[in-house]
């Protein structure tokens, strides 16, 4: 009964349950979340809390893809379905598209999504090369990281970086050695899922840090406002990365309320948990701030190919001057 009390009680610390009339007149960018595994419950939570825009790195989905049709569906969904799906709700949602780590290490069939990419990247939507790197940290995992960054060069696109969660600091510091060797431009690289000990090889490398916020692990919500105060807004950005697992698709407004109640200027907190995201990938030419930066015109009696977000019976909401949705 103790453990499970301490696991609810740290749950409840992690996801910051105050009150986010705190945030009601801010607006947030979630520059990483899988909403593919998420519901239409979380849209409706993340739109009422001011979240208008969002980026859906491509990623593994709890177990190995086995062909390369899965894949294509997969990216499929990401520049289609979800786009129209996160519409319903008043959110402009962007992907990044890649081959991520883990399935990197399947190479008969990474051989074959690599085929598979180029034709996938410049589609409408799509503002990076992502989420691409180290897990195990193995050579088949380098191979594909290093052929997808220069995809990324050939496209002029951003790249969304995973850093491993095992022996983080030097996958860390390998990921940006290696995207030096290739010429990139570190301000074309955002490194994502940092905490305290990478966070100032990266800043001072000139790359993007990112910070997942995500309950018992990475980063928490009070080490991200000491990080914040101690290294500033510049190039700073914190997501959730909310997928299939124990996860809060509201941890970037919950973040900002805290900065708030410890005192970080409403500026540093707008740099952090809305402007920087759009900094950095707008360098996709994807992003106009315009199309998320007033109220969305929502009408979920629309439909994407013959199928909408409504059930049997249910009213569609028709709503051409608020993202709220009762």
């Amino acid at each position: 009964m103790c453990c499970n009390d301490e696991i609810r009680k740290n749950f409840t610390y992690q996801n910051l349950d105050i009150d986010l009339s705190l945030v009601k007149d801010l607006k947030f960018f979630d520059p990483h979340i899988h909403m593919v595994s998420r519901t239409t419950d979380d849209y409706q939570a993340m739109a009422d809390a001011g979240i208008v825009a969002i980026i859906e790195p491509a990623f593994w989905l709890g177990q190995p893809r086995t062909g390369l049709d899965s894949f294509r569906d997969y990216y499929s969904s990401l520049i289609g379905w979800e786009r129209f799906r996160a519409s319903q709700f008043g959110i402009k949602h962007y992907c990044t598209i890649g081959l991520n780590s883990r399935e990197a290490n399947n190479e008969p069939l990474a051989e074959q999504v690599m085929e598979l990419l180029p034709r996938v990247i410049y589609k409408e939507g799509v503002v990076g090369i992502g989420e691409i790197g180290f897990d195990d940290q193995t050579k088949a995992e380098e191979k594909y990281y290093r052929l997808q960054l220069e995809l990324a060069k050939t496209a002029s696109l951003p790249v969304q970086v995973h850093t491993p969660h095992r022996d983080k600091k030097q996958g860390t510091t390998k990921s940006m050695k290696i995207a030096l060797e290739h010429g990139l431009d570190p301000g074309m690289v955002i490194i994502d899922h940092n905490n305290e000990e990478t966070v100032k090889e990266v800043l001072d490398l000139g790359f993007w840090a990112a910070f997942t916020i995500y309950p018992f692990t990475k980063m928490g919500n009070e080490r991200m406002v000491e990080i914040v105060k101690k290294y500033g807004s510049e190039r700073i950005m914190i997501n959730s990365a909310a997928d299939w697992g124990i996860s809060d698709p509201l941890a970037v407004p919950k973040t900002a309320a805290l900065m708030i109640l410890k005192g970080i200027s409403l500026p540093d907190v707008e740099k952090v948990t809305y402007r920087n995201a759009i900094s950095a990938f707008g360098q996709s030419g994807m992003i106009n701030e315009a199309d998320f930066s007033t109220p969305a015109e929502i009408d979920q009696s629309a439909s994407y190919q013959k199928n909408t977000i409504l059930r049997g019976g249910q009213q569609p909401r028709i709503d051409k001057s608020s993202i709220v949705i009762s």
